[in-house]
């Protein structure tokens, strides 16, 4: 399965051109499921499993990832650019970007700290003020290769490191892409519906017709989460840790989850002895808030992924949390099967 998020991650993906990675799972499933694309780019999938299911369950994982769109060109040849999804400028100076179909190397940069006023050197540098330098030497010439509205991604490898680490782009939600992708391409007790969704980092967008066409009773969002666990950081501010298995919140700034799923989720991890861990905290949010409110409303729970350096070139995921969290979604979409 470290293979096929090897894989995910190297595709460009930013939200609202999501193409590519629908196409790469697409071929992936192939002859495994019933699946379609949806008019807003969703991909939705039916795996028949040996049973029905008492209650019909959904799985989720988001296919976009955060990036850049190009909204002008000067007369140097210099690309303006505005954030796609939540992105900390204080991560993207000096980063190295991949812009268009074509993936036009290009630098990420900001007007020389020596030409700062002193004010401003105290100040984190907002978006407005950077630009992608592509080697062009004017307008003209920036337009042979770049257009307006073209996206750009983080241009980063996919590298092993330390003690069982991965590090990669868009492993948010690549990974939660390639769990699911895992249990599609396996044997399932019950029927199961997944869904491949776009534009999650923009508001959740492809949740909401991907929930309604679905229709579930229930529903497993797959995904990362921010782990702090790094030097500086108060254990009260850690919100999780990597190493210590899938994170299951109980709420977050989108969600409410529901209570006696997440108990089940930890009685889960108890008896199967899946480490799992809490989410220390109300931050962040995922398709869940668009899921939960879909018609007759639906029954929600997110298992995350604790990653390092969230939305930045340099997502980090442990091995073993993978492997962890492809155990307790497996385990628990069966469960909710067969709940009364």
């Amino acid at each position: 399965m470290i293979d096929l998020i090897e894989r995910l991650s190297l595709l460009k993906g930013v939200s609202g051109d999501e193409a590519a990675v629908a196409e790469f799972i697409m071929k992936e499933i192939d002859g495994h499921c019933e699946y379609h694309i949806d008019n807003v780019g969703n991909l939705l999938v039916l795996k028949k499993g040996a049973k029905r299911p008492k209650k019909k369950v959904l799985l989720a994982a988001h296919m976009d990832e955060v990036g850049f769109i190009i909204t002008y060109i000067d007369d140097s040849g210099l690309l303006k650019f505005s954030t796609v999804g939540g992105i900390d400028s204080r991560v993207i100076i000096g980063k190295s970007v991949l812009v268009g179909d074509n993936g036009v190397y290009g630098v990420i940069g900001a007007r020389p700290v020596h030409l700062l006023e002193a004010a401003e050197k105290d100040k984190v540098i907002e978006t407005d003020a950077l630009y992608i330098d592509i080697g062009a030497k004017d307008k003209a010439e920036a337009e042979q290769y770049v257009r307006m509205g073209d996206r750009a991604v983080y241009d980063s490898d996919f590298v092993h490191f330390g003690d069982g680490m991965i590090k990669a782009r868009a492993l948010d939600d690549r990974a939660g892409c390639a769990i699911l992708i895992d249990m599609i391409k396996g044997e399932l007790e019950y029927d199961t519906w997944f869904a491949f969704t776009v534009q999650e980092e923009i508001g959740t967008v492809g949740a909401k017709t991907a929930a309604f066409a679905a229709d579930p009773d229930c529903a497993i969002v797959v995904e990362t989460t921010t782990a702090g666990d790094v030097g500086g950081v108060p254990d009260a501010k850690k919100v999780c840790s990597v190493g210590k298995g899938p994170v299951v919140g109980f709420m977050d700034r989108g969600t409410i989850y529901d209570s006696g799923l997440y108990q089940l989720a930890m009685e889960i991890g108890s008896k199967e002895n899946i480490p799992v861990q809490t989410k220390e905290g109300v931050y962040g949010g995922n398709d869940s808030r668009s899921i939960q409110c879909s018609r007759g409303g639906v029954r929600c729970i997110a298992v995350s992924m604790p990653c390092r350096y969230l939305h930045s070139p340099s997502c980090v995921l442990k091995i073993t949390d993978i492997e962890h969290t492809r155990a307790l979604v497996a385990r628990l979409s069966r469960e909710m099967s067969a709940l009364d």
